[in-house]
């Protein structure tokens, strides 16, 4: 029997919770495409949020990288998440009716705030394996749940199918095994401590998804 690697124990630590998220109504709706436009908007608006947080998480995890090899694949991922995915947002804001002017009149959500505040708190003061444990919630929640009702996928409208798109297929499933393998190697380097602070703020963020997909039907 093969002993659970790193990433798989944070998995596991996560519980039902995970799969919580990755069935949440939101992805199914989604890929149906019959999800309320207002609750995709809210969604969309507070999502894109986290762009500028992201980028410098990943970043960071790109700076912090124990060779150049482990580097290379980060960087060619955050040239696609600051071009196809940023003008994916541009494009939606536009059919959704949403100018930046009237962006700039919505308030930030409480778990957006949150979520920002990890990603950049983690990018600045914590380990490279905290750093990870946050980003690979973040891209294989979405992995999980972009597989998951890929074949359900309606193809008569962009703002749904591209979302899920964009978080599945060979592509994305690299990136995530890319950011776990990193993930992993991290665990077999770090001790009890580090992977404490690992799990902890692995849990934090997979809390903060459920929360994010909440939100989007809140009043």
């Amino acid at each position: 029997m093969f002993a659970q690697s790193f990433t798989e124990e944070l998995r596991a630590a996560a519980g039902e919770q995970w799969d919580r998220v990755i069935n949440h109504k939101f992805t199914t709706e989604l890929a149906k495409g019959d999800i309320d436009r207002c609750v995709l908007k809210k969604y969309l608006i507070q999502d894109f949020r986290f762009l500028d947080a992201f980028v410098v998480l990943l970043a960071s995890v790109i700076a912090n990288g124990r060779s150049l090899e482990d580097r290379i694949p980060g960087c060619q991922f955050l040239a696609m998440i600051t071009g196809k995915e940023n003008t994916y947002f541009q494009r939606s804001f536009e059919k959704l009716g949403c100018s930046a002017e009237d962006r700039a009149d919505i308030p930030d959500a409480e778990v957006t705030v949150k979520f920002c505040d990890l990603m950049r708190a983690v990018a600045l003061t914590g380990t490279l394996g905290e750093m990870l444990s946050v980003i690979v919630v973040a891209e294989w929640i979405y992995l999980s749940w972009g597989e998951k009702v890929l074949p359900l996928t309606n193809r008569d409208d962009f703002l749904t199918y591209e979302w899920v798109d964009l978080h599945s297929g060979s592509y994305f499933a690299e990136v995530v095994t890319y950011l776990r393998g990193l993930l992993d190697k991290e665990g077999e380097l770090i001790d009890e401590v580090g992977k404490k602070k690992c799990r902890e703020a692995f849990l934090h963020a997979v809390q903060l998804e459920e929360d994010f997909f909440e939100m989007a039907y809140s009043n």
